[in-house]
């Protein structure tokens, strides 16, 4: 059940718009995260060198470690020296990591003496000229910071701090600034991060319960319109189960009143039943028609030889050897026709139409031949049997003439046999072809044939990629047209 559940193409369609559908959520859903976090992140960021930067600038002012305003937005601060030496903390601080200083309490820092003119006070309180200053540090570096200037460019890291005793996570922003009485001093300040990440949570768990949500109804809908979509090919199924099952080539599919590819299934569908139903038509008849063709000259040869048996004097030898050729023709028809129905390719071969009319009008009584020379491919056995069906045709409806012309026209080669006689009614000029159809009823059948070579002669020249058609001659009486592709 399961495995015929997974091969129908409705729940093929179905699972495959899910897995789609779910493959683009995920990646939609992981890129308005990562761009949620970026955004609100930078947010922190920002928020974080605000602050550090408001500090800064008051240690560039000159302000007192104990005036700073380190507390008033109940965020992390820290001031520590080039060393690492915490010199500054919010009071409430109990706890913080990320900064790469873990002190939170400020180690005791002297009370910066008067400067006195050209030079500055050391810690412990000697002067200094300055003059080892500049020999001690060189070259100026065009990249230090002069004294009240605040660096450009913070650094930021990610960690936690402790205030008044509730834990949270932090982003924090490390800013440099140049004092002139304390050094280089840097300035860590941090903003939290629980907004963003709840936000992000928040944006994660609303994802989490609408994407399954989103993708049953995607199922549901597909499951649904494919169902509806394919109602009709399950109808054309069934149909054509009971037609397989009861042989009645004369039931046919549904059609759905549509313009999509199901509605020309059905057609299509219809139209090979259609050509199937007149295949097999076309076979019972041609077997009913051949059983009673060959029933005649077998009994007449039967017949003779039973009474040749008993009375030998009686033997009619003409009549049987008569009897037999006719037989012996129907036979070859037959198999003929059995070939082409088959689908038997004709032979590539070069044929001289006009040389094989000549051939074939060779010792008939009153046909003459004007025929220029015109080549074409295919079977010269074949279609020297379409001419010589012609032929016979043509001389046993002539009253005294039978002409037979060859040319080119063009890519074809026309052949045209004309006789004299009665001519082909309107009417019947394409019926001629249906095999053992006979026009003259009241003929006999030694006079008038099997009816089998017309339409011998229009498959042949199907096979050949050409045509056969009948019309009516200048002289009153019936003209064959034959048109084949010229040899190439």
């Amino acid at each position: 059940m399961r495995r015929r559940l997974l091969g129908s193409v409705r729940s093929r369609a179905t699972l495959g718009a899910t897995l789609v559908v779910a493959v683009a959520l995920v990646a939609a859903g992981t890129a308005v995260l990562l761009s949620l976090w970026s955004t609100l992140s930078g947010r922190a960021s920002a928020e974080a060198e605000r602050t550090a930067r408001e500090v800064a600038a008051e240690l560039a002012a000159g302000q007192p470690y104990d005036r700073l305003s380190l507390d008033d937005d109940d965020r992390p601060v820290q001031v520590v020296t080039e060393d690492g030496t915490l010199v500054a903390a919010g009071e409430d601080l109990q706890r913080i990591s990320g900064t790469g200083t873990d002190a939170v309490r400020p180690a005791a820092a002297p009370t910066a003496a008067p400067v006195p003119p050209g030079g500055t006070s050391d810690d412990d309180g000697d002067t200094d000229t300055g003059a080892d200053t500049d020999a001690d540090d060189g070259a100026d570096d065009d990249s230090a910071l002069r004294p009240g200037e605040i660096g450009e460019d913070p650094a930021y890291s990610d960690g936690s701090a402790t205030i008044d005793g509730e834990t949270a996570d932090y982003r924090f922003a490390s800013v440099p600034v140049e004092t002139e009485d304390r050094g280089t001093l840097t300035v860590h300040a941090g903003a939290p991060l629980s907004t963003e990440r709840s936000a992000v949570r928040t944006a994660l768990t609303v994802m989490l319960i609408g994407f399954p949500l989103l993708l049953a109804v995607v199922a549901a809908v597909t499951w649904l319109v494919t169902g509806r979509a394919l109602r009709p090919v399950e109808g054309i199924r069934r149909e054509m189960a009971a037609i397989t099952a009861s042989a009645d080539l004369a039931r046919r599919v549904p059609e759905p009143d549509t313009h999509d590819e199901v509605a020309r299934l059905a057609r299509t569908t219809n139209e090979t039943l259609t050509a199937l139903e007149t295949a097999v038509e076309r076979q019972r008849r041609f077997v009913a028609d051949a059983s009673h063709e060959l029933r005649s000259p077998i009994a007449s040869l039967r017949t003779q030889l039973e009474v040749g048996a008993a009375h030998p004097e009686l033997l009619d030898v003409a009549g049987a050897v008569e009897d037999t050729v006719r037989l012996q023709n129907l036979a070859a028809d037959l198999l003929l026709l059995a070939r082409l129905d088959a689908g038997e390719r004709p032979a590539d071969a070069r044929v001289d139409l006009a040389a094989l009319a000549r051939e074939e009008a060779a010792g008939r009584a009153s046909v003459t031949v004007d025929a220029e020379s015109v080549e074409v491919a295919g079977s010269r056995g074949q279609l020297g049997r379409v001419l010589a069906n012609l032929l016979d045709n043509a001389q046993r409806h002539a009253r005294s003439a039978v002409t037979v012309a060859v040319r080119r026209e063009g890519e074809r080669a026309v052949v045209e046999v004309a006789d004299d006689g009665d001519g082909v009614p309107e009417a019947d000029r394409e019926r001629v072809f249906e095999r053992f159809v006979r026009l003259d009823a009241a003929r006999s059948r030694d006079e008038g044939g099997a009816g089998l070579g017309l339409a011998i002669a229009r498959d042949v020249a199907v096979r050949h990629g050409g045509s056969l058609t009948v019309g009516e001659a200048p002289a009153g009486g019936a003209l064959f047209e034959l048109r084949l592709p010229v040899a190439r």
